[in-house]
């Protein structure tokens, strides 16, 4: 008998970028290509889809990523609200705009962001203030529990 495999998936090597996404603004954050560390990398602040379509193909390019972590905001008792419809919406269009523009196809993962404001909102009471903006401190958050998960 044949013990199952309990090993998670592995993925690509290199970069992941993290995405929270709000109304006014888009978050962003990275972690090294072993996926050590995490950092908060900028807050984008939205104007139209085509824009920042194009700014985040140029971040995802620049920063040599291999995977996209989207934060996904279910609400407390687990189940999707219309907030995680929408976000699941915009990713859509997102990732179809981004293999448009880099010309090949963009992995992207949810991955559940609730309590990430206030995770960030502690990160920055204990660091101080980051130069990125509080949402990307809330997606180096999704992105560190995301990492996380994947070391089991």
């Amino acid at each position: 008998m044949t013990q199952p495999n309990l090993s998670k998936p592995s993925l690509p090597p290199g970069k992941i970028i993290a995405l929270d996404v709000g109304e006014a603004r888009i978050g962003l954050a990275t972690c090294d290509p072993l996926r050590l560390t995490v950092r908060p990398l900028r807050t984008l602040l939205r104007r139209n889809r085509r824009r920042d379509f194009d700014s985040l193909a140029q971040i995802y390019t620049e920063e040599e990523a291999v995977l996209i972590v989207c934060g996904l905001p279910f609400n407390m008792d687990g189940s999707e609200g219309p907030q995680a419809r929408r976000i699941r919406n915009w990713a859509a269009r997102f990732t179809r705009a981004l293999g448009n523009i880099l010309g090949n196809e963009v992995p992207l993962v949810f991955w559940d962001e609730r309590l990430s404001s206030f995770s960030a909102d502690e990160w920055i009471a204990a660091e101080g203030p980051h130069t990125a903006g509080q949402d990307a401190v809330a997606a180096a958050v999704i992105l560190r529990s995301y990492l996380d998960n994947q070391r089991g």
